[in-house]
């Protein structure tokens, strides 16, 4: 049942940001490779990435890929919100009734594996693309991409679950909100929310980057060799800021997907364990 919660909650928090990953998506991928200034600048900002998608593309193109976002979350989230929350009822969290930030950072780390391996076929697209790859590439071809996802995805998730578990435990201890309160899983929500897109922002891009670029017969990558190769080649074409392209977007959809994610999981945990 803590899998199915949890991937519930990510689903709920999907439907409300999946606008904002295409444009987070759509300005990770401009310029690839080029350096400032030598390539036409399609997105301004989140902003105007927005309303260019709306006028090209439609609202549609605002939910493209949905479906597949959809399943992505239920089974990746779910398994890593999951993991992390049968981590937590077993009291491995804590020590002497506080929570132990190293402890919560293991357990978010190792919950974001779990997640991540689980959900890389997934990320690769719907059950036709998924036969596709597998029927040109084999079964390894599923899991193309996955050296970016597992370090972007354990980074994130201990990131996000350490933060949320202290910042609940700092926003009680302030006594602002009563103990059992959705304001204290919001507020630590929006605390965590900040920390996540700091840290996984980089991963990001280049977890981005390989998913997207093309393939040869073999189905190796054209532009990067892997995670490494990846990140070096932007730092030395595109600076470090190249690293935290679409940071703004990066927010936009992290941040409301975070807070929102993390707040539906508590409060259905919470719901399940009151009428259980």
């Amino acid at each position: 049942m803590d899998f199915v919660l949890s991937g519930v909650a990510a689903c709920g928090a999907c439907l409300f940001t999946n606008p904002l990953e295409v444009v987070k998506t759509r300005m990770q991928l401009q310029g690839e490779l080029q350096s400032r200034g030598t390539y036409r600048v399609y997105y301004r900002n989140v902003f105007h990435a927005f309303y260019t998608i709306g006028k090209v593309d439609g609202l549609a193109g605002l939910q493209k890929g949905l479906a597949p976002g959809l399943v992505y979350q239920f089974f990746m989230n779910g398994v890593r919100l999951g993991s992390y929350a049968i981590i937590d009822s077993s009291g491995y969290i804590h020590t002497d009734g506080r929570v132990s930030a190293l402890k919560t950072t293991l357990a978010g780390a190792a919950a974001g594996v779990v997640g991540a391996v689980m959900g890389s076929p997934i990320y690769l697209g719907m059950i036709h693309a998924l036969a596709a790859i597998y029927r040109e590439h084999g079964m390894l071809g599923l899991w193309r991409g996955s050296s970016a996802a597992v370090p972007r995805v354990s980074i994130g998730s201990a990131a996000q679950l350490s933060t949320f578990s202290s910042s609940k435990e700092f926003v009680i201890d302030l006594q602002v909100f009563s103990k059992d309160s959705w304001p204290v899983a919001l507020s630590a929500g929006m605390i965590s929310s900040v920390v996540v897109v700091l840290a996984m922002t980089p991963f990001d891009v280049v977890s981005t980057r390989l998913y997207n670029q093309p393939v040869d017969h073999l189905g190796k990558g054209e532009l990067y060799k892997g995670f490494v190769d990846c990140f070096s080649k932007t730092v030395r074409k595109e600076g470090l800021t190249g690293l935290y392209k679409g940071l703004g977007a990066s927010y936009f959809r992290l941040g409301p997907h975070t807070i929102l994610s993390l707040f539906f999981w508590d409060e259905l945990r919470k719901l399940y364990q009151q009428y259980s």
